[in-house]
């Protein structure tokens, strides 16, 4: 008897707004599958139920994954077909899935996607920053401590960055990103896309962190951050604000050497003082 042939593991793209916006394609596959992979099963089927799709749900999230991997490749390696949703936009990107992908290509295990709505490419598209180049970071760390160690790191970054945030730490967050990379970097807030209290901020990170700031409303729901990478432009007032502050340290206290090195070259007077 012939053994069946592998079924397919599909990563099916969910609404990040409009349940209308689930694409016929994606509402097939669905449907056609033997058992969906959702990160909520409550929230999904929620989105199936409004469809019409009946197929089987089994949760698939950042606290199970690990432990649920070899079954559902078990089940992919005797013939059954799976669909992987997230709670909205594409699987794996800042969502659970990757373990599943992995064990599954490494089984071989054909992995489909059907590509639809992802929040960060969404949020870039009309950003009005350079999007030919970019990084997506995903969420930044938790802790203040460590947040803010990551910022210094992105900080000479040159390629526009995308972040995601969450509604109880947006604040701290504006304002970190201002102390990294100063309020006149260029950026765009993106909340809530699609949805009906969508609101897009920017023009620069001192301008965003104090709307974000004095606007309650403004901390609810879900963010995205574009920010523009460091110019060329910046780099060369660095190094003319340095060339001056070696100058003016032979006579000035480092501080205020640092100060009229910064008045002088329009460079950053914390990035001169801190790399003294």
């Amino acid at each position: 008897m012939n053994a069946r042939k592998p079924g397919t593991l599909w990563i099916v793209a969910t609404p990040i707004g409009n349940l209308g916006d689930l694409s016929p394609r994606a509402q097939q596959v669905l449907r056609d599958a033997d058992l969906i992979a959702a990160e909520d099963t409550r929230h999904s089927r929620i989105l199936l139920q409004h469809f019409g799709i009946a197929t089987p749900l089994t949760a698939l999230h950042e606290h199970n994954e690990r432990a649920a991997v070899a079954s559902l490749v078990v089940k992919l390696q005797d013939g059954s077909d799976i669909a992987l949703v997230s709670d909205a936009g594409t699987p794996l990107v800042s969502d659970p899935g990757f373990r599943l992908v992995r064990a599954a290509r490494e089984a071989g295990v054909m992995v489909s996607p059907v590509p639809g709505a992802c929040a960060a490419i969404a949020a870039l598209s009309v950003a009005g920053l350079p999007s030919d180049r970019f990084v997506f970071e995903g969420f930044l760390p938790a802790k203040p401590a460590a947040r803010r160690a990551r910022l210094r790191e992105l900080a000479d970054e040159t390629r526009t960055l995308v972040l995601y945030e969450s509604s109880h730490r947006i604040a701290e967050c504006c304002a970190d990103l201002v102390a990294a990379f100063g309020s006149d970097r260029e950026a765009a807030l993106l909340r809530e896309i699609t949805k009906l209290h969508e609101t897009h901020l920017g023009v620069t990170l001192g301008a965003i962190a104090a709307c974000v700031e004095s606007d309650a409303e403004q901390r609810l729901g879900e963010f995205v951050l574009v920010i523009a990478g460091r110019s060329e432009d910046a780099d060369a007032k660095l190094a003319e604000g340095r060339r001056v502050f070696a100058i003016l340290r032979e006579e000035l206290p480092p501080a205020k050497a640092a100060k009229l090195a910064a008045a002088i070259s329009g460079a950053s007077r914390k990035e001169l003082y801190e790399g003294w």
